[in-house]
């Protein structure tokens, strides 16, 4: 025990934190923890506004300001310094207040994104759906940083003003984030990543703030002493004393007041908090892994300056690699990089790979066009083939429109001149084809050859006449 407290006090002599300075540190977090108040709650909604449109606007520097002018860490770090120092008051006023904090920032948050015309989750926002176990890291060391501060006098602006800290942990973020998700329609993704990343830092802070307070002695009884004469001086009592006082609820949570016990409820509040960041860390070290060693894989399959796109979808059971190459590839290399990415990832792997046209494609395209370009051109060289694809449509137009029953066609001509293509045709009849029905021939012509540039000419033969037996 002696050991204990010469180290806790070696601590303090190694921090600089005076003595007489204790009570003013506590007294100036126990009015952190005071939330109903104009000046509290200008600064939380609009650092809730300029958060919630820097994140809409995917505007890292608007989402830094909010987080400057955000008051939540007051009631945090006081509700640290509660279990560090046993004070069940001061711990069911700093809940209180960051209970109403949440909520309020929440709903004012999600009724700015619910006004807006769009609501599209930019990369601030996604950003912020997915903490793990780094993001407590740095949730601890931000409320370790916090407290220190507080501890050597609150200098440089008080609880509320600690600009590095504020920007390290981010609390106003994660809570907008979740408004976005409630004002775009319940998206649960988000507002359980967000709500999550936010209650991550809550509860990292708050140890953070128990553990520096308790080292440095905070639960001095001098030091809880003068503070509660100086509360009783200033006729400091609300509700919360006065629901304290009648009834049996600080004498039933006595026990929480020793060390073990205060322990015991951080333990018990991190562990289920762990599971699933430590999943989410596994998760994205596996997309790491996966990510780079399917670069890899893609080199062996092309040169790199050959990778149009490439593009990494990596699940819980398999790894997809999708490519767009601008040369050609061989299976056996197709197969050389499966068994590396199965080797490295342990998941089943699929490689879809899509040939694109590239540099080299490209270059024999326009010069095998040049060519054809130059190349003389002879005007008569295709008429020959003009020519008797000319003739099969106006044959199998006249073999469609011709009364061949009543006059049988002998041969068909066909002459091109200013004025259009004139068909003649010759046929045997023992009379001439009425006027009307070759207009209906002509018409049938100029429609199944599309052009109304026709002239049909007819010559009649006579038949031969039969022969006598």
């Amino acid at each position: 025990m002696a050991a204990h407290s010469s180290f806790r006090a070696r601590v303090e002599q190694l921090l600089r934190i005076s003595p007489e300075a204790k009570p003013r540190v506590y007294k100036s977090v126990f009015d952190a923890a005071e939330v109903i108040s104009l000046n509290y709650g200008l600064e939380l909604i609009l650092s809730a506004g300029i958060a919630t449109l820097g994140l809409v606007l995917n505007s890292p520097a608007v989402v830094i300001g909010a987080m400057l002018v955000s008051p939540l860490m007051g009631p945090i770090l006081a509700a640290g310094l509660s279990l560090a120092a046993s004070d069940l008051y001061l711990g069911v006023k700093s809940l209180a207040g960051v209970a109403i904090s949440i909520a309020a920032a929440i709903l004012f948050s999600a009724g700015i994104v619910w006004l807006l015309p769009f609501h599209v989750p930019t990369s601030e926002i996604l950003a912020r759906t997915q903490p793990n176990v780094l993001d407590l890291g740095v949730a601890i060391l931000s409320g370790l940083a916090g407290s220190i501060v507080i501890c050597r006098g609150g200098e440089g602006g008080g609880v509320t003003a600690m600009p590095g800290v504020a920007i390290a942990v981010a609390l106003m973020p994660p809570l907008c984030t979740v408004g976005f998700g409630i004002g775009s329609g319940f998206d649960w993704q988000i507002m359980s990543g967000a709500g999550l990343l936010f209650l991550t830092n809550l509860v990292a802070i708050t140890a953070s703030a128990f553990v520096v307070f308790y080292i440095v002695r905070m639960d001095a009884p001098d030091v809880r002493d003068s503070i509660q004469k100086a509360l009783v001086g200033s006729k400091q009592v609300d509700w919360i004393d006065r629901a304290l006082r009648r009834t049996t609820l600080s004498s039933a949570l006595g026990d929480i007041g020793r060390m073990r016990y205060r322990t015991l409820l951080i333990a018990a509040v991190f562990v289920p908090l762990f599971i699933p960041l430590q999943r989410s860390f596994t998760q994205a070290r596996d997309e790491t892994i996966a990510r780079t060693v399917a670069r890899d894989a893609a080199r062996m399959i092309v040169p790199p300056a050959s990778i149009v796109t490439q593009t990494v979808d990596v699940t819980r059971e398999r790894v997809i690699l999708r490519l767009n190459v601008a040369a050609e590839y061989r299976s056996e290399d197709v197969d050389r990089a499966k068994e590396l990415l199965l080797r490295r990832t342990g998941k089943q792997v699929e490689i879809e790979i899509r040939r694109v046209a590239g540099e080299e494609d490209l270059r024999l395209l326009r010069e095998t066009l040049a060519t054809r370009a130059a190349a003389p051109v002879d005007p008569l060289a295709d008429l020959p083939r003009v020519s008797a694809d000319l003739f099969m449509r106006v044959e199998k137009a006249l073999s469609e429109a011709w009364p061949a029953a009543s006059a049988p066609r002998q041969n068909a001509e066909i002459a091109i001149g200013a004025d259009g293509m004139i068909i003649r045709v010759r046929y045997r009849s023992e009379r001439d084809l009425a006027p009307p029905a070759l207009e209906a021939i002509t018409m049938a012509l100029r429609s199944k050859l599309r052009s109304q540039r026709i002239t049909l000419e007819t010559v009649r033969e006579i038949p031969p006449p039969a022969k006598k037996r």
